[in-house]
C-alpha cells in the first residue's frame, strides 16, 4: 500500500455488511474483512487472533509488537468496527471505492472504515517504535456494531480487564466524544376485536386505539423525559418511528403496534434501567400497551479529567471534548468497565447515507493525527 487512501479503497472493496434488518446484498458478515486485516497486520509484526463471536462473525484482536512474558506495560487499543449498514437504495457503487471530487465514495468510507484505515496506517507508520513504547497500542476491530453490538460486549467481558483505555473509531471530525446518550427501542402493542368493516360498532379497532393513545403518550412521556437533562447532551427525547396493524381494509383490526426510540442522558438510568422507567410510567398513567422487544444501549460519560483524555489532548490540542446523541461500541466498553471514547476522521453526517463518502483531505489528516499521537506516547 502506497497511501492511506489506497488502504481505505481496499477496505471498502471488501463487503462487510451487517446481515440484520435489510442488508440489500447477499455479501454480508465481517469474516472476509477480518481475514484480510489479519493477514495484513500479521505481515507487519502484529500477533493476530480472530475470535468468533457468532458463527462466521469474528472480532479481530491484533497485539502490537514487543510483548513478552517478562514485560508489563499499560495497554490501550484503537477499535473501529468491521461491519457497515446495508446498501439498499444507494446511488453509488457501494463497494467501488471510487475517487472523485477529492472524495472516496462507498459504504463504510465514513462509518467507519475511514477511521480504520487512519488507525492502521498510523500503526504501520510507527511500526519501528511500537515494541519500545512505554504503552502497548493494540488494534481491535469489532463485529456487529451496527446491530446489537455483540462484538464490543463480548470483548469487554473477555478482555476489557487487559486494557486501560480504548479509542473507538467513529467519524467525529477528530474531536473526542466522551459522553453519549443511551437508547431504548421497544414495540408497543394494542389489541382489539376483529369483525366485518360494515359493522365497526361490533368490533374494537386496535389501530384507532393505538392512534388515540400515541398523542397523549408523546406529550406526557415527552414531558417526563425532558426532566432528565445533561449540560452537554441536553434532554431525553422520544420518537415514534414505525406503526403497523390490520390485515385489510374491510376487516376491523384486532392488533396494532408502534415502535419507539427513547434517547437519554446518564441521569435517567441512575436508579433503574430505561425499560424499568418506561414500564413504571405506562403503569402509572394507565396506558393500555403491552411492551415487547426491548433493546437498550447504555449512555456513557468518561470524565474530562481521565488521565488518557488529558494525555491525548496534551499531544493533540486541536481536539475538542464533545458529546453526541448517538451510541457506539464505546458505550458498551465503558459499561463493561473499560473507559472508552470515540475518535476518528470524517463527518457523522455522511454515515449511512445513500452516497456515503469521506473527504480524502480528512482521511489524510486522520492518519497524520493518529501517527503523531502514537509517536507522542514515546514520552511517559
Amino acid at each position: 500500500m502506497e497511501s492511506v487512501t489506497e488502504l481505505l479503497q481496499q477496505l471498502v472493496r471488501i463487503p462487510s455488511v451487517n446481515p440484520d434488518g435489510d442488508p440489500g446484498t447477499d455479501q454480508c458478515g465481517e469474516e472476509a474483512l477480518a481475514t484480510w486485516l489479519g493477514e495484513f497486520l500479521t505481515s507487519h509484526g502484529f500477533s493476530v487472533t480472530l475470535e468468533e463471536v457468532h458463527p462466521g462473525r469474528p472480532n479481530l484482536i491484533a497485539r502490537c509488537p514487543g510483548d513478552s512474558s517478562s514485560r508489563s506495560r499499560p495497554r490501550i487499543l484503537l477499535g473501529p468496527h468491521l461491519d457497515t449498514v446495508g446498501v439498499g437504495g444507494m446511488t453509488i457503487d457501494p463497494f467501488g471505492a471510487e475517487i472523485r471530487d477529492g472524495r472516496l465514495w462507498g459504504r463504510g468510507a465514513s462509518d467507519t472504515k475511514g477511521s480504520m484505515a487512519a488507525m492502521i496506517w498510523s500503526l504501520i507508520a510507527n511500526r519501528e517504535r511500537l515494541a519500545d513504547l512505554p504503552v502497548a497500542v493494540d488494534f481491535v476491530a469489532f463485529m456487529s456494531e451496527e446491530s446489537d453490538q455483540w462484538g464490543s460486549k463480548h470483548f469487554a467481558r473477555e478482555h476489557g480487564h487487559e486494557y486501560e483505555f480504548a479509542i473507538a473509531g467513529e467519524p467525529t471530525g477528530l474531536d473526542l466524544v466522551h459522553v453519549t446518550k443511551g437508547s431504548l427501542w421497544v414495540t408497543l402493542h394494542c389489541t382489539g376485536l376483529s369483525g366485518h368493516a360494515s359493522q365497526p360498532e361490533l368490533g374494537d379497532n386496535a389501530i384507532m386505539k393505538l392512534v388515540r393513545a400515541l398523542g397523549p403518550l408523546e406529550s406526557e412521556l415527552g414531558a417526563r423525559l425532558a426532566e432528565f437533562t445533561h449540560p452537554v447532551l441536553g434532554k431525553a427525547t422520544l420518537n415514534v418511528g414505525l406503526i403497523g396493524g390490520g390485515t385489510r381494509a374491510n376487516i376491523i383490526p384486532d392488533r396494532a403496534s408502534a415502535e419507539i426510540d427513547i434517547r437519554f442522558p446518564p441521569s435517567l438510568v441512575e436508579e433503574s434501567s430505561a425499560r424499568e422507567f418506561l414500564d413504571a410510567f405506562l403503569s402509572e398513567r394507565g396506558f393500555a400497551f403491552t411492551v415487547s422487544g426491548p433493546a437498550e444501549n447504555p449512555p456513557m460519560e468518561v470524565p474530562a479529567g481521565n488521565e488518557w483524555i488529558t494525555r491525548i489532548r496534551s499531544l493533540q490540542p486541536r481536539s475538542r471534548l464533545v458529546g453526541a446523541p448517538w451510541f457506539s461500541d464505546a458505550a458498551h466498553l465503558n459499561n463493561g468497565g473499560l473507559p472508552a471514547i470515540c475518535l476518528g476522521p470524517g463527518s457523522i453526517r455522511q454515515a449511512h447515507t445513500k452516497d456515503e463518502f469521506i473527504k480524502i483531505a480528512d482521511l489524510e489528516e486522520g492518519a497524520d493525527y493518529f501517527t503523531s499521537l502514537i509517536a507522542g506516547f514515546q514520552e511517559p
